[in-house]
């Protein structure tokens, strides 16, 4: 051990000295680069999961905007029908996976509102879209509209000649010359309407005379009814206005044979509906999904809505926009042009009445 000793005496101290910065080097730039590394790291990722009742092309557009809008956060998305997302809802519970759901229509919102299921949104975000067309307590917002019309084929029936009232679906001068979709939630809230405005047994027996009017035109869904329509196939039906523009727009006016007209002026049949989003109680990221609903309805989501195309290679929306002022850029009629049947989404509610009824006439 002395030995060892006197030959380290011997090193010159200039090397000793050089030795020991040598050895420390690597502790230094270490250290340098552990204080340097949280700048060169971006935000941690978010990752939501977004239950979509919606058209998935609308949806697409609205969560690119999103995401380049907040980087630091992604949406994965499960598109679905919104009646099996209710049920789904229920059943996951608090373990439910989705932090957002966005749909078609406020009745499944509602219906999610009444078992306690959905967060309270910002005020700020409640905010942007008229108070009539959100939820009355808070945990839904309105993000878009559409409203019912009647499609007709003017090769096989005139204007004139079509009913005013929603009543007069169920005169038997109709007969085989009816389409309807029962199964859409798009037609729920004409049937809670006509409800509200002569009452169930009334309802009932309006609904018994479609489906005898409609025969062998009910068909699953609004794009069927419209494909139909405009193909010849029958007279004409009930759908939501959009799905017209939408063909259009895919065809072109050369091919689209078919027209739209409304129904009188506040009858029943004359309907608004609410397409709308909420955050779940049950998200574990409760604020970047409260940030994705508000963009929803911000100027920019709106203007998604308002500006989006439906051609060859392009999605659309077609559905009016309702949230910090934006207006469509569609050539439909102005929203604020509609004189819908007045009812509120409370008296709308969850449509379990309206589903109640399509069961009792045999049509679900």
């Amino acid at each position: 051990m002395a030995r060892c000793a006197a030959v380290r005496a011997k090193v010159p101290r200039r090397l000793r000295a050089l030795g020991i910065i040598a050895a420390l080097l690597p502790t230094v730039l270490g250290a340098g680069s552990a204080s340097a590394s949280p700048a060169r790291h971006s935000k941690a990722t978010t990752t939501l999961v977004l239950y979509n009742g919606q058209h998935e092309q609308t949806t697409g557009l609205l969560v690119s905007g999103f995401e380049k809008q907040y980087p630091h956060i992604k949406v994965r998305v499960r598109t679905d029908d919104e009646n099996t997302f209710d049920a789904q809802i229920i059943a996951e519970g608090r373990r439910s996976p989705a932090d957002v759901f966005y749909t078609e229509n406020s009745p499944a919102l509602e219906y999610l509102q009444q078992r306690g299921l959905l967060a309270k949104l910002d005020a700020s975000t409640l905010a942007r879209t008229p108070a009539e067309y959100s939820s009355p307590q808070g945990d839904w917002v309105g993000v878009s509209a559409r409203v019912s019309v009647l499609l007709y084929d003017p090769r096989l029936i005139k204007k004139s000649q079509l009913p005013a009232h929603v009543l007069a679906l169920a005169d038997r001068k109709y007969r085989g010359k009816l389409a309807i979709a029962p199964a859409e939630t798009d037609f729920q809230p004409i049937i809670t309407a006509v409800a509200k405005a002569y009452g169930v047994k009334a309802a009932l027996h309006w609904l018994e005379g479609v489906r005898a009017n409609a025969g062998s035109h009910i068909y699953p869904d609004d794009e069927a009814v419209t494909d139909e329509v405009n193909r010849g196939v029958v007279s004409f039906g009930v759908v939501n206005q959009y799905y017209w523009y939408r063909l259009r727009a895919q065809v072109g006016p050369f091919h689209t044979d078919s027209k739209i007209t409304y129904f009188a002026p506040r009858d029943p049949g004359y309907v608004v509906d609410i397409s709308g989003a909420a955050v779940l109680k049950s998200s574990k990221h409760n604020a970047a999904a409260q940030k994705l609903v508000a963009y929803l309805v911000s100027r920019e989501g709106q203007g998604v809505i308002a500006n989006s195309g439906y051609g060859r290679g392009q999605s659309t929306s077609f559905e009016y926009p309702i949230a910090s002022g934006v207006t469509t850029k569609a050539p439909e009629k102005p929203f604020k042009e509609l004189r819908p049947y007045p009812m509120t989404m409370a008296e709308l509610g969850t449509g379990a009445e309206a589903v109640s009824l399509l069961k009792q006439a045999e049509l679900l």
